[in-house]
């Protein structure tokens, strides 16, 4: 493990600053999973969480949903260990979800390049025929995407700003931080 990243000290001290804390985190999931209810009362809705940055959420946001529901998960990769998205999706897994027929929402982190959550919500509808497909983000950056998409459901907008904690992660590290905050510059390592 790199040294720098790991060692003593508070990990709060390795924010620059805080950008939501646990209330605000809080409320935002409460008001998301009351919408979700809403939106698929009646249905036969999967959660489908892209791991590992959006266990934390998953966790917290099903406790909000009211209806039954599924679960399942998904293991890709982007950022490959850096603060930007390397611009290819590695799928971890050859098994996709059994979601024929279901309705699915797709649950991750944070939508930067767009290029995760695209590929995740092509490759389910094309190769498990669910009845339909929609996505939900903690967290949007306010950026150009690589590809154009949009979630239907979102907790908040931040800036083009690298965070981590609540799941988020650099280097595998801080996603147990219970707030989302951005990390300062010099626990950034630079990209080679």
């Amino acid at each position: 493990m790199n040294g720098m990243l790991s060692g003593t000290g508070n990990l709060d001290e390795r924010l620059e600053r805080i950008l939501f804390d646990q209330a605000k985190i809080r409320d935002c999931i409460a008001e998301m999973g009351s919408r979700i209810t809403d939106d698929y009362a009646g249905g036969s809705l999967t959660i489908v969480a892209v791991l590992q940055g959006g266990v934390l959420f998953l966790a917290d946001l099903i406790r909000e949903i009211r209806l039954p529901l599924r679960m399942d998960s998904i293991s890709v990769a982007s950022y490959h260990g850096g603060t930007s998205s390397s611009g290819t999706v590695t799928f971890h897994q050859n098994r996709l979800p059994d979601v024929e027929g279901r309705d699915v929402l797709v649950l991750d982190d944070i939508l930067d390049s767009g290029r995760t959550l695209a590929a995740i919500m092509g490759r389910i509808q094309e190769d498990c025929r669910p009845r339909s497909v929609r996505s939900a983000v903690l967290l949007s950056k306010k950026v150009n995407r690589a590809v154009p998409i949009e979630a239907d459901y979102t907790g908040f907008e931040i800036g083009d700003e690298f965070v981590v904690g609540y799941g988020l992660d650099y280097q595998g590290e801080y996603r147990n931080l219970p707030v989302i905050g951005v990390l300062r510059k010099e626990w950034i390592l630079p990209e080679s």
